[in-house]
């Protein structure tokens, strides 16, 4: 578990890494637009491409299965079915990067100063959608071959040449803003031609056979099953994250800021879970593949012990240091203030939001998209947005418990999923049928 898990968080954390580079290199620029126009472009592509992440999670599953399945071939026509799909999207994608920006900038209503910039710095990121669609799809079927190895050297490639760029680009040649997005479309390309050579060396060594089987529809279109609903499930969950920085921000600038300091603990909690999560997902899916219940009942077993130790340490680690962290963050008394005291929910939150990303693993692992989909929905609309009108009453308190509320619902609903289908023997193909035939 631990030599698949420890390189995927190590990838994860290269990732706050560059937005804080990305924040230098333009904060130190003699107007502040700058560093105002990348922060909007960034929360621009941030949403647009978390809302792509599907990509990643969908090839993850069903790469573990055809791996464990020892099916060469079946991961050759996956990698090339996947690209195909990031082709359509990425073309859609740009074709549309017009309207996209105008909706961007009349929602997030930023100066005009800032607004030209922002469209300048959008219009080169923009071109790098195809490698960063591609880059997801590589991840996730290296990781669905428990080759957490690949994905570690795409990451850091991408976010450490991105960082040298940023440097090059807008610290000596001085091109400001275009210089950063410059970096970033470099930087992508980069990542996806070495992640695309990983790739056809792996399919050699691995036998696949000559020529691409890109028109199996039945193949494909449970690969378009999966993804549809993990993208509704992911926007489900996007929505979550925005309704509750929303719903602070109306409480005002003291609430607004002290929540985004603990949500950045939130957010360093969820990539360390989430590394092991992408574990989980290549060892649930290499025992689905082989239709192995034993090894997958283990494989959810070892993925749990870890998960669980983990949120002990961060919840830990919360208690005994989370005041010393807030004071690093900001000298503003009264935000520290705020900060200091929704510090409990954030003690709280690794052990409740343990379940949902260990779970979640395991159903990405075995494909089972649609309970994930149903779960999220019923979560985020069913719980969180309700809960939230019911605990009003209590401000920022009531909102955080809330979202833990939430959290805890797509827990105990993907439990509850998952031991019906241990119990009604659905989580592994039938003997008789072909892999590959049914659609989660």
């Amino acid at each position: 578990m631990w030599r698949i898990a420890a390189p995927l968080i190590l990838s994860n954390v290269t990732v706050p890494l560059l937005g804080i580079v990305d924040t230098a290199v333009v904060g130190h620029l003699d107007s502040p637009d700058y560093l105002a126009a990348v922060a909007v472009g960034a929360v621009v592509f941030g949403f647009m491409f978390t809302a792509f992440n599907f990509l990643r999670m969908g090839t993850t599953g069903v790469a573990a299965q055809h791996f464990g399945a020892d099916d060469a071939a079946g991961l050759k026509s996956l990698l090339g079915q996947s690209l195909l799909v990031v082709a359509g999207i990425s073309l859609a994608v740009i074709v549309a990067q017009v309207p996209i920006l105008a909706l961007a900038l009349r929602l997030i209503a930023p100066e005009s100063g800032v607004s030209t910039l922002a469209a300048e710095y959008f219009h080169i990121r923009i071109w790098a959608a195809p490698a960063v669609l591609a880059n997801f799809v590589l991840v996730g079927w290296f990781i669905g071959q428990s080759n957490g190895r690949v994905p570690l050297a795409i990451m850091v490639t991408v976010n450490l040449l991105n960082i040298v760029l940023d440097i090059l680009f807008v610290v000596v040649l001085d091109w400001r803003v275009t210089g950063v997005a410059a970096a970033s479309v470099i930087a992508e390309y980069t990542g996806a031609a070495l992640g695309l050579v990983l790739a056809w060396r792996t399919l050699r060594r691995l036998g696949a056979p000559a020529g691409w089987r890109l028109g199996e529809r039945t193949v494909f279109a449970r690969l378009l099953s999966i993804n549809a609903s993990l993208f509704v499930r992911t926007l489900a969950l996007m929505f979550a994250f925005g309704f509750l920085t929303a719903q602070g921000a109306r409480m005002g600038s003291l609430v607004l800021a002290a929540n985004a300091i603990l949500l950045q603990f939130f957010y360093l909690l969820s990539y360390a879970l989430d590394g092991l999560a992408n574990a989980a997902e290549a060892l649930v899916g290499r025992a689905v593949g082989r239709r192995d219940l034993s090894g997958l009942r283990r494989a959810i077993r070892v993925s749990m012990l870890w998960s669980v130790g983990f949120a002990v340490l961060f919840s830990l680690a919360f208690a005994l240091g989370g005041p010393l962290l807030i004071r690093l963050m900001t000298g503003l008394p009264e935000v520290r203030e705020v900060a200091f005291a929704h510090l409990p929910w954030l003690v709280a939150a690794p052990l409740v939001c343990l379940w949902p990303f260990l779970y979640d693993g395991v159903f990405v692992g075995a494909t089972r998209a649609r309970e994930m989909r149903d779960t999220m929905l019923l979560a985020a609309f069913g719980v969180f947005v309700p809960g939230w009108y019911l605990l009003q009453g209590f401000g920022n308190h009531g909102l955080w418990a809330a979202f833990l509320a939430f959290m805890a619902v797509r827990g105990i609903g993907l439990h509850l999923w998952l031991a019906k289908l241990l119990r009604d023997g659905r989580l592994l193909p039938d003997a008789g049928k072909p892999r590959g035939t049914d659609i989660a």
